[in-house]
Order: structure tokens, then C-alpha cells, then sequence
């Protein structure tokens, strides 16, 4: 299983922790090592849950504007935003169980990229926007593409692995969000052909098809 770009620095803590306490656990008698092999057994899956939480699969990538996040389309909205402008913003959900890897949804530049420091209100609530979160402006065939990725309650770290100038390709990735979040994409809405999703849909970065853009 290949481990994500930032993720190392979690799972090799709690699986050295996690060796500590079996081991202690061989060594140690008495009614305490009922609770050391309880307090192990708890560790051994909470490392576990993180070598699946920071997994990188690899993905084919999709035609069109392909989706930046794994999860669940949240919302899909008409905005004005300041940066593309006229717009429409697909936000997708993340959940601890999805792929956290970032992808890019069309090939670009980055134009800029600025990391804000924030709360961490759930992912889902509006609020949230006051979150910590990574903007990113691209620039594309189609005008400027915005990606912001918002970290949630759980999340507090969100690692980006681009830098503003980089040339992209679409599926490449971006970044990653540690342990529940949110990522938004506006689209230009005068080079919008067709939305390919619906709230409540489930989508992999870099696989499936969010809309598909005129030239």
C-alpha cells in the first residue's frame, strides 16, 4: 500500500508507541498487564485506521473537469466570487474513511496559492469557511479555476505539495487535508457545457467527472 506525502510522520509515531506497549506487554505481569494489552490493542487499531487513512491509491484519471477530493458532493451552488468571477462551486465532503489526497481537476498554472490559519468547526457547516484552508487560483483554457481546501474538526493540518508557477496536469496531486474536510471548486460559469454531478453523489479524485467545459 503506498502511503501518501505527509503521512509517514503520523504512522511511524503510533506504530513505534504501538511496538512499546506489546512489548510491555510480554514483559510486564501482574493485573496491570490486562490494561497495557487493552491500551495496545486500542493503539494497534487506531494505527491501522491511520495506514488506511493516509493510503494513495492510484487512479485513472477521468475525462473533462475531473473531481479534486474523494467524498460526497455537498453542494452545488451560483456564486460571484471575487477571483473567477461569475462561477458555479461544486464542495465535496470528506470523510476520515475516503482517500485525503488532493488532485488537480484540470490541467494549469498555479497562479497563487495562500494558506490561512482558522477554527475547526465541521467540514459541513458554513461556518466552516473561517476554518484553516489553502486557496489556490489556476490559471487554465478556460479562465481561472479557484480550489479552496478546508480543514474540519479532526483535520489540523492541511499539506500542500505545489507552489505557485508549477505547471500541472490534471490528476496530479495537489496536496492533502489530514483526517476530515472539505474541498470546494468554482468553475468559470460562462465555460460551463454540463454539471456531471448531483448533491449526495460519490466521487474518487482524478477518476470521475464533475463537468465538462467548453474550450
Amino acid at each position: 500500500m503506498k502511503i501518501a506525502k505527509g503521512g509517514l510522520s503520523w504512522i511511524i509515531p503510533s506504530f513505534s508507541v504501538t511496538l512499546f506497549f506489546i512489548i510491555m506487554t510480554i514483559l510486564i505481569n501482574g493485573q496491570i498487564k490486562f490494561a497495557i494489552f487493552f491500551v495496545s490493542m486500542v493503539l494497534l487499531l487506531i494505527s491501522f485506521i491511520l495506514l488506511i487513512f493516509f493510503r494513495d491509491p492510484k487512479r485513472k484519471i477521468g475525462e473533462g473537469i475531473v473531481a479534486a477530493a474523494d467524498g460526497v458532493i455537498r453542494e452545488i451552488t451560483k456564486e460571484e466570487d471575487e477571483d473567477v468571477g461569475r462561477c458555479t462551486k461544486i464542495s465535496t465532503f470528506m470523510n476520515i474513511h475516503n482517500v485525503h489526497v488532493n488532485r488537480m481537476p484540470v490541467n494549469g498554472v498555479i497562479k497563487d496559492i495562500n494558506h490561512y490559519n482558522g477554527t475547526h468547526i465541521p467540514a459541513f457547516k458554513k461556518e466552516s469557511e473561517r476554518n484553516e484552508r489553502v486557496i489556490l487560483l489556476i490559471e487554465t483554457n478556460v479562465g481561472i479555476v479557484k480550489i479552496i481546501q478546508i480543514a474540519g474538526t479532526l483535520a489540523r493540518r492541511i499539506v500542500p505539495y505545489v507552489k505557485k508557477g508549477n505547471t500541472i496536469k490534471k490528476g496530479e496531486k495537489i496536496g492533502i487535508i489530514r483526517l476530515g474536510s472539505r474541498v470546494d471548486i468554482y468553475l468559470p460559469a460562462k465555460k460551463i457545457k454540463s454539471i456531471n454531478v448531483k448533491v449526495r453523489d460519490k466521487i474518487k479524485a482524478g477518476e470521475d467527472t464533475i463537468a465538462e467545459m467548453y474550450d
